[in-house]
């Protein structure tokens, strides 16, 4: 077990750079405060019919939002994903609309994802799988990754995402997913090149036989690999050979398991600013 925590809260600072409001305007749906939009967008929003008020742009109408989504990738503003991700207006809250994934970073809008920590009980201690992400991904080709990791689209729970990755990413029958207990809520605002990235994490825990071997069916992931939790650790301390927000799940996990000292002051910040409940972006 270490103290030293900064070699891990550099990951957790690395996927909370963004700073609110900074120059974005507010985006609301209706009359809730749903993202934000940087203000290079704007003027493209405003010719498309949102109006201004008190600063924000307004979409009065929450279900036109999906048209104008497809209308923004068609005139080239963003790539579309060809997924529909749902959309509310705080972590918690129902959805009121629904657009693709590809253009929520645009809106700043708040997307869900889903990752499970698959584990190997070994006598010398826990063994971790994960997998390396293809070469062919828009986002960090070549970078190690979870057994099971992905959004949750439109219309799909935690669980059901879930259930759908394990599927489709590592050949996991459901009578074995169905063993994945929830573990943790991860919360982080990022700027990146496609926007504001405001994500929510819902973070699974899934004990594996020894003789369980994870198969490639979807083409995402180029192989997998079971090493021991303690080299995972030594990888996310000294490098950044995961995907950016894997490094957070993982470094969760280090705290529950007691790699890192959850009670040092260290290990408190991590604790919290793993939360994201402190963060403005989830205000």
């Amino acid at each position: 077990m270490t103290s030293d925590a900064a070699p891990f809260i550099r990951h957790l600072d690395s996927c909370n750079t963004a700073r609110l409001p900074g120059a974005r305007a507010p985006f609301r749906l209706g009359d809730a405060p749903a993202g934000w939009i940087a203000p290079d967008l704007v003027p493209e929003l405003e010719r498309r019919g949102l109006r201004r008020l008190s600063g924000a742009l307004v979409l009065d109408d929450p279900a036109a939002l999906e048209a104008l989504g497809e209308t923004l990738a068609a005139n080239g503003v963003y790539r579309s994903h060809h997924e529909m991700f749902d959309v509310a207006p705080t972590a918690d809250a129902a959805p009121v609309a629904r657009i693709d994934r590809g253009a929520l970073p645009l809106f700043g809008l708040i997307a869900h994802g889903v990752h499970m920590n698959g584990l190997v009980r070994h006598p010398d201690g826990p063994h971790l799988w994960v997998g390396r992400r293809a070469m062919t991904k828009r986002l960090d080709p070549g970078k190690l990754d979870h057994l099971v990791a992905g959004g949750i689209p439109a219309g799909h729970t935690p669980r059901q995402a879930l259930e759908k990755e394990a599927a489709e990413e590592a050949g996991i029958a459901p009578g074995l997913i169905a063993r994945a207990t929830p573990a943790a809520c991860i919360r982080y605002a990022m700027d990146r090149p496609e926007g504001l990235r405001r994500d929510v994490l819902h973070c699974y825990d899934l004990d594996l036989p020894p003789d369980f071997v994870p198969v490639p069916t979807d083409g995402e992931v180029e192989s997998f690999m079971l090493i021991p939790l303690r080299e995972a650790w030594r990888i996310v301390r000294d490098g950044d050979a995961f995907k950016f927000n894997v490094n957070l799940v993982l470094i969760d996990l280090f705290l529950r398991h007691r790699l890192i000292d959850p009670d040092s002051p260290g290990g408190r910040r991590l604790r919290a600013g793993l939360s994201g409940l402190d963060n403005p972006a989830f205000a």
